[in-house]
């Protein structure tokens, strides 16, 4: 079994901020939290939010996510749908911005484990910047990846990127990026 040494996830684990009145799930509570900075929450706008991905496949991973809890597509209502939709367009065009990428990957978690994903009665669809080339000898050859970039460097990047937007807000530069 291949051990990655990761010492710097135990803030994530220990942070503090979380607000004990709300016992949800991670994405519903996450909004809630006091610092959007430490949480990663890049940008928000009424019925979603963009938060970086904690366990990246590339820098700059990034999750596009509703309020609502639901695991079900079918259960967004059209200002949810609208509002999800978009904030990935935002996240691609910041993306872009931020990190020049030859393409992406997206794609929505839903329907449970066996989508794939950790969290699985809450949808949200991750948007993974794509570089030529960017299957290095390390995954090949020792089935581990190597993330290039440390996450509060990626949050720099992406948060400077959404704010430069039209009709951004940014009301302190700890705070998600708002659009209306």
């Amino acid at each position: 079994m291949d051990q990655v040494f990761a010492p710097w996830r135990i803030e994530w684990v220990e942070r503090s901020g979380k607000n004990p009145d709300v016992e949800e799930c991670v994405f519903c509570e996450l909004p809630e939290w006091d610092d959007d900075r430490e949480n990663r929450l890049l940008a928000e706008n009424d019925h979603a939010y963009v938060l970086l991905n904690n366990y990246p496949y590339n820098p700059g991973h990034a999750m596009v996510i509703p309020r609502a809890h639901s695991g079900a597509y079918g259960d967004l209502d059209d200002a949810a749908l609208l509002d999800h939709a978009h904030l990935k367009q935002r996240t691609i065009d910041a993306m872009d911005a931020a990190f020049d990428p030859d393409g992406y990957n997206v794609g929505l978690n839903l329907g449970g484990s066996a989508a794939g994903g950790s969290i699985d009665d809450h949808l949200h669809t991750h948007v993974v910047p794509r570089w030529s080339g960017d299957n290095n000898f390390m995954a090949v050859i020792s089935d581990t990846k190597v993330i290039v970039e440390a996450l509060e460097d990626s949050y720099d990047r992406l948060h400077d990127a959404f704010a430069d937007q039209s009709g951004a807000t940014v009301t302190d530069s700890d705070d998600a990026v708002s659009f209306s």
